[in-house]
């Protein structure tokens, strides 16, 4: 079922996101759910200059295909079988990683992110990468929530396409920012 159409939506998202600074070179990862199909990015892929084999078809449950996939394909099937997902995005934004550190969830000021997604829960499993532990968590938060942070680590987004849930990530990066201006500040706000 891998496709040339597919393809271009992971370049076009992943380009996105390390243009504008959501990821390293080599950081996040982003998959799309068809049925009992799920693609999702290579381990060590360069999300901003993904090539034809960046991309891996792998299934819902654990199987043969997973040995090349990102080591967070056990937090992207765990969201896909608790939510009503069709894609999820990765990212590690510099702006919304400070914020995990030093809140338990993100309370948006801004109107777009109040809109979008409102409050934003921060979670702190034990360990944050490729857990089964986080995977769990995000699971849960996804339920209620269109994105969750895990502490230090990173937003994780669900949407019905990639480009949905890359809007969510860039969204809540935002309101981070204007979070830490206001603290930075000082100034009071109006």
């Amino acid at each position: 079922m891998y496709t040339r159409e597919i393809l271009e939506r992971f370049r076009m998202v992943g380009h996105d996101l390390y243009s504008s600074g959501a990821i390293s070179t080599h950081g996040g990862n982003i998959s799309m759910r068809f049925g009992d199909s799920v693609f999702i990015t290579r381990r060590g892929s360069m999300l901003g200059h993904l090539n034809d084999g960046d991309v891996i078809e792998t299934r819902i449950d654990a199987c043969e295909l997973d040995e090349d996939c990102s080591r967070e394909l056990v937090v992207h099937r765990r969201i896909y079988q608790e939510t009503d997902a069709k894609a999820i995005v990765h990212a590690h934004p510099t702006h919304t990683i400070f914020r995990s550190l030093v809140s338990d969830e993100i309370v948006p000021l801004d109107s777009e992110a109040k809109y979008v997604f409102g409050m934003v829960p921060v979670l702190a499993p034990q360990e944050t990468i490729a857990s089964p532990e986080a995977a769990e968590m995000l699971g849960l938060a996804l339920k209620e929530n269109q994105v969750a942070v895990l502490r230090s680590h990173g937003p994780f987004a669900k949407g019905e396409s990639l480009e949905e849930a890359f809007y969510a990530v860039s969204a809540l990066e935002i309101s981070c920012h204007i979070l830490d201006l206001r603290d930075a500040t000082g100034l009071a706000l109006k």
